[in-house]
């Protein structure tokens, strides 16, 4: 026999109940897999043979709106059993009623807190002429989802307790190897519980329970378990973000099948119905075939906010490698004619610069076609930049572990206005700094003055077919080390660079970005798409698109000559911290306050991978050269390393001791470095920890992970700044290491 919702069923239905390959009331499907419940969330209640009173007014709204919702989506034989379950008239589902379900729900009524005398008039009366009233599509789901995910009354208020110490104590006394994944449940279950308390008006109750069990839960929930204190009484959970964070998404669990079972044999034995509803509606169990996770694994992907990524999540392919750089002839400078005449050296270059030619080549297996997304054509400008960009690059330092790069530090002094953002140029000639005045200032950085093209009035006067035009439309007389662009109205939290140099984004808490001209230092453009802050903003690789991020919980695509954003990318569940292209510029990733880090094609909009791990806000972000590997930190203080093309955490990296602002890998990927609010600058053997990975024994289907505590083989160097935290790194072409903060007295 098997209990179900309070009551039993036969032993033919619970052979139904086994042989149905549907979900299993977890939300997962499996097919080989028997049922606790035959029914989704909500239609349980029809499963029993017991007939729950609709007598009470929110139980009556329930039952109305599921059976308006299994009409309305042609499932009758489902609400005929769910009628006669549920003891309710056969008025109820009249055909002419049924027809008019949806007409009544486009409305303004509030259906949570309305009455139900009112809901059952909406559901039964017909429309005029018996013929159905067309409703905008969508417009019909959001009364039903407010009854469906409404925390209804579950029984007597002062046994949570004694539910809750019950399964604590059972799974407290399971076999090693299952008690860590089954304590996954104990944090989603204890907010459920809670707010459920709460949203019923058991104050008392529910102050008791979370002053009992809050202790127990893992310290990186800290910061939610200190909101949801706050959340006391009925009336302060409207409108609240944790709780709609809660209440509209599945908290993710990935627990092998046998923990699975042990825990679906506990709940069908002791016949535990809230624990049970609160499971079904509000968590995901992602069940996979295999050993059990250890403690440490598990810790190792947990802390998001939502829980861990489900596996599939992770399956889409990414194509990671970088796109077929243009074939741009390097001509040989005047040293490199006056070398080959006298001793041949450039028989050792060429082939240096041969095989950058020949590396280019070759089409990247792993790589999007060039057509994949449109980009910019190269303008004779750029392909200069590039001619001088491989001229640098055969000059580069080979950088390792016996040889480490020099670090140049900018410290910006009397920042009293507040330095909250730092950029450099690709070439690494100007710097930017935003502040929270409200300002963005630029520097050059080398002995050239930053100019301005002259007035209109002056340009007239210029000879147009003249070689020097390009330098004589600057004017000399307003030449200076630095410029200040004003037009942001609160303080500026990022600012990028276009790879051209040509223009500046800066995004600020007035809610806008900005696109400012470097050659006319004037504002170009103000984006406004998003409502509150934006705290990052940051530039294709190949310059005209741009992605922004902030409080509002998406990402926007931008292209520079468009005014409304082309993508939206909306899924984490709080503020969007920051944000990276990839190298070949087809996806952005994006860290959050949720925790996690989303990975986002730019062609479709979807979310192809969800990276969980960091106990805290993800505020740094950084591809490898080559594409393949991501590096992140967070306010944990550790930076973690992923694999993009499996979605796995490949590496952990811990010493930092506060939140780490910035990462950066050299230009040729063997080095990453690392920039902490403790005043550091870490530096890190990316090599090694990338060399070591067996990429064809990542076992993404089990979600098992074997993270090397290496860290402190993987160190390199640690430099210490007097007083300032490190907020921006920057690799030079030719592997220089620039840093920058601003001293904090």
């Amino acid at each position: 026999m098997a209990a179900v919702q309070g009551g039993m069923v036969d032993a033919k239905d619970e052979a139904d109940i086994k042989t149905e390959p549907a979900s299993d009331g977890f939300g997962n499907n499996h097919a080989n897999d028997s049922r606790l419940l035959s029914e989704s969330p909500g239609s349980s209640a029809a499963a029993g043979n017991s007939k729950p009173a609709a007598g009470a007014p929110e139980d009556q709204q329930t039952l109305l709106a599921v059976l308006q919702f299994l009409r309305k989506n042609k499932l009758s034989e489902s609400a005929e059993i769910l009628r006669r379950e549920a003891g309710l008239p056969e008025e109820v589902l009249d055909p002419k009623g049924a027809d008019s379900a949806g007409s009544g729900l486009g409305g303004s009524a509030d259906v949570d807190g309305g009455d139900a005398s009112a809901l059952l008039s909406r559901v039964t009366v017909p429309a005029p002429g018996g013929a159905k009233a067309p409703t905008k599509a969508g417009e019909d789901q959001p009364d039903v989802n407010v009854v469906l995910s409404a925390y209804s009354q579950q029984g007597d208020p002062a046994l949570y307790q004694v539910y809750y110490n019950g399964l604590k104590k059972f799974i407290e006394s399971v076999l090693d190897c299952h008690r860590a994944e089954l304590s996954q449940v104990f944090y989603p279950l204890f907010v459920h519980m809670y707010l459920e308390l709460v949203y019923n008006n058991h104050e008392s109750e529910a102050k008791a329970f979370f002053e009992r069990f809050s202790g127990d839960q893992e310290c990186y929930y800290e910061d939610d378990l200190r909101i949801l204190s706050g959340l006391t009484k009925k009336e302060h959970m409207r409108g609240n973000e944790t709780l709609l964070d809660f209440r509209t998404s599945k908290f993710v669990l990935r627990i092998s099948r046998d923990s699975y079972q042990l825990l679906k044999r506990h709940l069908q034995e002791r016949q535990n119905n809230q624990i049970w509803n609160i499971i079904q509606e509000h968590l995901y169990i992602d069940i996979f075939d295999g050993m059990p996770r250890s403690k440490s694994q598990i810790d190792a992907m947990s802390g998001s906010l939502a829980g861990e990524a489900k596996r599939e999540a992770n399956k889409a392919k990414v194509y990671y490698g970088l796109l077929k750089e243009p074939e741009i002839e390097l001509p040989l400078d005047d040293e490199d004619e006056e070398a080959e005449n006298e001793e041949g050296k450039p028989k050792k270059k060429k082939p240096k610069k041969d095989s950058a030619g020949s590396k280019s080549k070759k089409q990247d297996p792993n790589a999007p076609s060039q057509t994949r997304i449109p980009l910019p054509e190269l303008k004779d400008s750029d392909k200069l930049d590039k001619i001088m960009y491989m001229k640098e690059s055969t000059k580069r330092i080979r950088l390792g572990p016996d040889n480490l790069p020099s670090i140049c530090f900018y410290t910006f002094l009397n920042a009293y206005q507040g330095l909250t953002a730092v950029d450099v140029t690709d070439d690494s000639s100007l710097i930017a700094g935003g502040f929270a005045d409200s300002t963005v200032r630029v520097w050059s950085v080398t002995p050239k003055k930053l100019r301005k093209v002259k007035t209109a009035a002056d340009l007239n006067l210029i000879d147009k077919e003249s070689d020097d035009v390009l330098e004589r439309i600057m004017d000399d007389k307003t030449a200076s080390e630095s410029k200040c662009l004003y037009g942001h109205t609160g303080p500026v939290y990022g600012i990028s660079f276009s790879p051209d140099r040509n223009y500046l984004l800066s995004s600020s808490e007035d809610g806008s970005v900005r696109l400012w001209s470097l050659l006319t230092f004037t504002c170009l453009v103000g984006y406004k798409g998003h409502n509150y802050p934006v705290w990052d903003t940051q530039f294709s690789p190949y310059g005209y698109y741009f992605v922004s991020g902030g409080h509002d919980r998406v990402a926007r695509l931008w292209a520079t000559d468009h005014h409304q954003p082309l993508r939206i990318f909306a899924g984490h569940l709080a503020d969007v911290t920051c944000s990276r292209f990839h190298p070949n510029a087809n996806y952005v990733a994006t860290g959050s306050s949720d925790r996690a880090i989303r990975l986002w094609d730019v062609l479709t909009g979807n979310c192809v991978r969800i990276l969980t791990g960091h106990k805290g806000p993800v505020h740094a972000l950084a591809f490898s050269p080559n594409g393949k590997f991501l590096a992140s930190g967070a306010t944990d203080g550790r930076v973690l390393l992923w694999d993009i093309g499996h979605g796995l955490m490949v590496g952990e990296l811990k010493g930092h001791t506060d939140t780490i602002y910035s990462l950066r890998f050299s230009r040729d990927g063997e080095i990453l470095a690392s920039g902490s609010m403790d005043n550091t600058v870490r530096l890190w053997d990316a090599t090694k920890a990338f060399d070591d990975l067996e990429t064809d024994d990542f076992t993404a289907a089990t979600g098992h992970i074997h993270l090397q505590d290496n860290s402190q083989e993987l160190l390199l160097g640690t430099y210490m700044t007097k007083s300032t935290p490190v907020i921006h790194l920057h690799f030079t072409r030719r592997n220089l290491l620039l840093a920058a903060g601003a001293y904090n007295p």
